[in-house]
């Protein structure tokens, strides 16, 4: 549901911007031209689906029209995108009783209409009562330009009796759009122009969301999270595209790992079965945790883990709360160091997707962000303080009582005489730089003011404040690769999406050549484990082509094939039949790369690929 909002929160702008255009344009507002809206895509092509979707909704829910999205393959001449046209809009409200329909109750009132007569969309149009007709072409680009240009015109001389309102998704630029229709047309168009903006920082959002959100039991380990985000990078990834991967991490978990029953929110003594509590005991955090309670002398806690399974089951699940709750707690100090850098206001801040990803591979307790924070509390003010010391009280999860210091940090301030802020040693203000020269070389020296009273004290308060924030970001920014039962919540292997979505398409070519039948349904009960007939002729070849050395006589070839596919004697399928398949066999292998012709001999073909190479 979160990630749901983020998407409809990145289209509610662009929304609002269209549904007031398709409300208020009309063809007595454009002189006659048919209201049209240009919207610019860019990469993020996935968006205009997604808002198109939510425009139609908005138009039916409010009883003034809908849309009408078509694709360039539904457009290849002017009848054929007419018949779509009619039947997309009247089934997307009545559906295909109703298209039929609208046929029966057209051959009552006169002659039976045809299917892409324009008369039986301005019946339903009557009947429904639509005031706006939306066409939204998505693909602006790919339809066929005189096939577009006469649809314009068709819709231009129909605007008086249907409401008409154009919508283009343009992926290049309005300009080169433009460009590519007639003068006549373009004078028939008249409208505004839109653009969606780069959904660059919503892939963020969603992972931000994924991570730190309340109730969160399984988390994206580091390496996998890097993975993700170098391909969003690469891809010009859609924020659904990045959506897909994130739900197959959690399902290959779910799936694969049967230790993630321990996620469940009720779970039952029933599960305290013996091959759960081994595979407990195979694991790495297992081996860890129980080397430290040897080195802290526990050997009789270790022992009973490794022998009885209740204690160890009961165990388990003390533990995996604790850790829980700990990983929960790292991702809200993550938010709170966010706070802390708006509030300090430093050159250089971080964004909460790489302090996320710094927090769960557990470098974030060293980096140079935490510690930039930290030198930067020490050079506050009083003024910055308070400030300071009251957005930390706004932030949620176990940060400390900071009200204490609080008060003291007013009783400061209240008796000091000057009209200046307090400042510490650590502040800037309070040291001064010296120069000397000596035989030829610039000396620089940092000396200290004397500080008042005042400052010493505030001095010791900003120290105490600096120790209680330093102790909190220590306990809380744990390395969650450090923690017992780490394999249960939080995953992190690459290799099953890399398989997937990084998919190796010639291991995959190479393995249905060689064994058609592990993809494929057989007709024969016999198990087909060889070369045969039944295979396919590219198989068949290809299976040949394995066995055959770096040049490979045509001829030899021809009759391998013949061979098996007809039989000595010819009886399943004469010479010709299957010359014509040897030949389309060899024709998709050159294709996909495997042979070439030899320069050598004019009646050989070369390998070009071998298997496994």
């Amino acid at each position: 549901m979160q990630v749901k909002a983020i998407l409809q929160e990145l289209d509610s702008g662009i929304l609002e911007d269209i549904a007031c255009f398709i409300n208020t344009a009309s063809p007595e507002t454009y002189s006659g031209r048919i209201p049209t809206a240009l919207v610019t895509i860019g990469s993020n092509v996935t968006a205009l689906t997604r808002l198109l979707g939510r425009l139609h909704l908005r138009l039916v829910e409010e009883k003034k029209g809908e849309v009408v999205l078509l694709e360039s393959g539904d457009a290849p001449n002017l009848k054929t995108v007419l018949k779509n046209i009619i039947r997309t809009a009247v089934t997307n409200t009545e559906g295909n009783e109703g298209y039929q329909k609208l046929f029966t109750d057209s051959t009552v009132k006169g002659p039976r209409l045809l299917p892409y007569d324009l008369n039986l969309l301005q019946e339903y149009v009557k009947h429904r009562g639509v005031k706006k007709l939306v066409l939204a072409f998505r693909d602006s680009e790919a339809f066929d330009q005189g096939v577009l240009n006469d649809l314009l015109s068709l819709i231009s001389s129909w605007l008086d009796r249907i409401p008409f309102t154009l919508l283009f998704g343009i992926s290049t630029s309005i300009e080169l759009f433009e460009g590519r229709l007639p003068r006549s047309i373009v004078a028939l168009l008249e409208g505004r122009c839109f653009e969606i903006h780069d959904a660059g920082d919503s892939v963020d959002r969603i992972y931000n969301s994924v991570q730190t959100s309340q109730n969160v039991k399984l988390w994206i380990g580091p390496h996998l999270s890097s993975f993700f985000f170098e391909r969003a990078r690469d891809y010009f990834q859609s924020p659904e595209g990045f959506i897909r991967e994130v739900k197959y991490a959690y399902m290959s978990h779910f799936f694969a790992n049967p230790l993630s029953v321990f996620l469940s929110d009720d779970i039952s003594a029933t599960l305290q079965q013996t091959e759960l509590c081994e595979a407990i005991r195979n694991l790495p955090s297992f081996r860890r945790f129980c080397e430290s309670l040897l080195d802290a002398g526990n050997s009789e806690y270790v022992r009973n883990l490794l022998s009885d399974d209740k204690f160890l089951f009961d165990e388990v699940m003390k533990n995996l709360e604790t850790c829980l709750y700990k990983m929960g707690s790292l991702f809200r100090t993550v938010k709170t160091i966010l706070t802390i850098q708006r509030v300090l206001k430093l050159p250089r801040v971080s964004s909460a997707t790489e302090l996320t990803l710094q927090a769960v591979a557990g470098e974030l307790r060293n980096s140079s962000m935490v510690q930039d924070v930290l030198v930067a509390m020490k050079k506050l003010d009083s003024e910055g303080l308070s400030t300071f010391l009251t957005a930390l009280q706004s932030c949620e999860g176990n940060v400390p009582d900071f009200q204490g210091y609080q008060e003291e940090l007013a009783v400061l301030v209240k008796s000091q005489g000057s009209a200046g802020p307090l400042r510490s040693k650590y502040d800037d203000q309070n040291a001064t730089v010296k120069t000397t020269i000596f035989e030829q070389r610039v000396n620089l020296s940092r000396t200290q003011t004397q500080l008042s009273e005042q400052d010493t004290q505030y001095t010791k308060l900003v120290e105490r404040c600096y120790e209680a924030l330093d102790e909190y970001l220590a306990q809380n920014l744990i390395n969650p690769q450090e923690l017992f039962l780490n394999e249960i919540f939080v995953f992190d292997l690459k290799k099953p999406l890399k398989d997937t979505f990084v998919p190796r398409a010639r291991f995959a070519i190479e393995r249905a050549l060689s064994s058609p039948f592990d993809y494929l349904i057989s007709a024969s009960d016999k198990v087909e484990g060889h070369l045969s007939a039944r295979q396919p002729e590219t198989a068949i070849l290809y299976q040949l082509y394995l066995e055959s050395g770096s040049l490979v006589n045509i001829y030899d070839l021809w009759r391998a094939f013949y061979t098996i596919t007809g039989g000595e004697e010819g009886e399943s399928c004469d010479e010709r039949s299957a010359l014509m398949l040897f030949y389309r066999a060899l024709s998709e292998l050159k294709a996909l790369g495997m042979v070439k012709g030899s320069r050598k001999k004019i009646d050989h073909v070369s390998k070009s690929a071998w298997r496994g190479l």
